[in-house]
């Protein structure tokens, strides 16, 4: 049944709402940024406030560590989580209902719980206020929802394909990486967005894993820092908001009809 030309204008103008709602804090921000920081000032908007912010908060090198950081989560949790999600969604072993369940562990446990007993393991074996201290626990804690994600593809994809490429003497490897990997980008992309996303704007972490590296702090801390040093200055103080935010928005810009598309997939296929 065809909607009428009212639904379709219901539709758009309760989208257009949502939108409007969406956008408002970010478009607040940006004008923010864009404001005359001096008191006094006149109207207009002044872009010398993000050159400001960059240079006076050290953004640069907050930028470049939390690129190192989510770059290498990223990379480790995607590879890792895919071929767990494959051995989990394709093979029938014994005990992996209970490791996969034992996995999902990592789900339910906040970071909060855990964070203060493993400064304490990783400053006995030397990884404070390094790059590792960063890495590592947040692979750790993306490969249990990667897992899941991946897993629930793998258990989807058509059986008849990959028992075709068995009888043309394909094997596990060559069925992983040449058929149901490709044919799974959406989904790996959507992974790969959300522990960007999350391994970006973590916070807690780098706050109690770097006491005494203020080089190897990442955006979110730096934004934190500056922002204690700049409490009247709402223009450089927005400025450095959408600076942090920017690689945000443009890896989501770059993958977001994968992202939106391995959402709908999930949904439906769930």
């Amino acid at each position: 049944m065809r909607a009428s030309r009212a639904e379709h204008a219901l539709s758009y103008l309760i989208l257009l709402v949502a939108c409007a709602f969406a956008l408002y804090p970010l478009g607040l921000i940006i004008v923010t940024g864009l404001r005359p920081d001096a008191v006094g000032a006149g109207g207009g908007f002044d872009f010398g406030n993000f050159a400001d912010a960059w240079d006076q908060g050290h953004f640069g090198r907050y930028l470049q560590n939390s690129v190192i950081v989510s770059v290498a989560v990223v990379v480790v949790s995607a590879a890792v989580s895919s071929l767990a999600g494959y051995a989990f969604g394709t093979m029938r072993f014994r005990g992996s209902s209970v490791l996969f369940y034992l996995l999902l562990l990592g789900m339910m446990v906040p970071s909060e719980a855990i964070v203060i007993p493993l400064y304490f393991d990783l400053e006995s074996i030397g990884l404070t206020n390094t790059y590792a201290a960063l890495i590592l626990p947040q692979i750790a804690q993306s490969l249990a929802f990667g897992t899941f994600w991946m897993r629930a593809y793998f258990r989807s994809t058509s059986r008849e394909v990959v028992e075709a490429a068995r009888m043309d003497g394909a094997g596990h490897l060559r069925v992983f990486w040449s058929i149901l990997l490709p044919m799974g980008r959406p989904a790996l992309m959507t992974m790969v967005l959300l522990v960007f996303m999350w391994t970006w704007n973590e916070f807690l972490l780098p706050l109690v894993m770097l006491p005494n590296a203020e080089d190897l702090r990442t955006a979110p801390l730096g934004l934190s820092n500056f922002q204690g040093q700049h409490t009247s200055g709402t223009a450089l103080l927005a400025a450095g908001a959408v600076l942090v935010a920017l690689p945000v928005v443009v890896v989501y810009l770059i993958t977001q009809r994968h992202f939106i598309r391995g959402m709908i997939e999930g949904a439906v296929k769930g």
